[in-house]
């Protein structure tokens, strides 16, 4: 008999983040003197939730099958719907292939950990250094695309495109290593 889903406040903390994402779309589209702060403010709550959720669940030994499902859900819902905002507020080519690529390498990759998990080979795929190191840029540079006004001398909008297009290349670049070291397996099937 399968055992009922408890939760705990790591799982809390991420069916939050997901919560939060109908009303960080509904407050991009509103139009009032400091939307983009909030909007800002929203999604770095949203990313301060990835993080303290993670950390709550190793330190209080809340570990859990659905948490570890879905955590990296609930990031990448939140951060594929403030690239799509982002397109849309900021409608540039480099800003929809930048987009582009990171939305397709997250559905790529975790496509691939699925089908490695299902043959066994889920820890060829975990998460790497390249891939933290990504994660940490693009959120800074959602976080500043999303504020897109300059802060005294600072070009926010600038500096968030910048930002993004390096998190683009650092998607590609770890997207690279997961294929690398999960080629002999797709070589010679499963």
């Amino acid at each position: 008999m399968p055992r009922t889903m408890q939760l705990n406040l790591p799982t809390l903390l991420t069916l939050l983040r997901i919560a939060l994402i109908p009303v960080f779309v509904g407050l991009f589209f509103m139009s009032f003197q400091g939307v983009n702060l909030l909007c800002t403010a929203l999604f770095g709550l949203a990313a301060l939730t990835d993080w303290l959720d993670g950390y709550l669940a190793r330190r209080l030994n809340q570990t859990s099958a659905f948490g570890a499902f879905l955590d990296p859900v609930a990031d990448k819902l939140m951060v594929a719907t403030a690239l799509v905002l982002l397109v849309q507020a900021i409608p540039t080519p480099l800003m929809a292939v930048a987009a582009a690529i990171i939305i397709g390498r997250e559905i790529a990759i975790s496509a691939l950990r699925e089908w490695m998990a299902q043959i066994g080979s889920h820890r060829r795929v975990a998460v790497s250094t390249v891939g933290k190191f990504k994660t940490t840029v693009q959120m800074i540079a959602v976080l500043l695309l999303l504020y897109r006004e300059p802060v005294w001398f600072f070009p926010t909008l600038e500096i968030g495109l910048g930002l993004l297009v390096i998190a683009a290349a650092l998607t590609l670049w770890s997207m690279a290593h997961y294929l690398m070291v999960a080629w002999p397996v797709l070589r010679h099937g499963a």
